[in-house]
């Protein structure tokens, strides 16, 4: 599944149409259209905020284990939880 899909995924699951949701991030409906349609990637700011306003946090995290190794997976559920790990 690509992310574009899986975004729309997100954002439908929580019942907002592109234009709230683009209300919500600070974006213009065709931003999210963009992302939506794999013709924009989203930086990861704008994944994190997605997934918070979307309340789809484990989706997110889902993505990023599956796509990251290491070290760079365990900082960036630390950042997703709120938190911080010191190595």
């Amino acid at each position: 599944m690509k992310l574009g899909a899986v975004m729309r995924a997100m954002r439908e699951r929580q019942g907002f149409s592109q234009e709230e949701l683009a209300d919500r991030l600070n974006l213009s409906q065709s931003c999210v259209s963009k992302f939506e349609n794999n013709r924009k990637s989203p930086d990861f700011h704008t994944m994190i905020a997605w997934a918070d306003q979307t309340c789809a946090k484990e989706v997110l995290m889902a993505l990023v284990m599956n796509g990251m190794e290491g070290v760079a997976v365990i900082q960036t559920v630390a950042h997703l939880l709120g938190g911080f790990i010191l190595f």
